[in-house]
């Protein structure tokens, strides 16, 4: 596996990677980590990837990395 792409972000790390047949994306804020796999077939190369991670779907993410952090807030709280 290896880094094709950097996405700069102003609070998430964005990073495109190739392994085999796919492009992976991953997000990374603080401890939290999430990642997409995309056949490459599928997305017919790394610009229109890049395009498909757009404001809008980084948005989501950043949602999806609160409600992750409150999660595991929550399960420290409890131990």
């Amino acid at each position: 596996m290896r880094v094709i792409e950097v996405i700069p972000h102003a609070s998430i790390a964005i990073s495109i990677f190739q392994m085999n047949d796919k492009y992976i994306v991953k997000f990374e804020a603080g401890p939290m980590e999430q990642a997409f796999k995309f056949k490459i077939e599928e997305v017919k190369g790394i610009d229109n990837l890049k395009s498909i991670i757009n404001n809008d779907f980084i948005e989501k993410v950043r949602q999806r990395f609160n409600e992750m952090y409150l999660q595991m807030q929550n399960a420290s709280a409890n131990t």
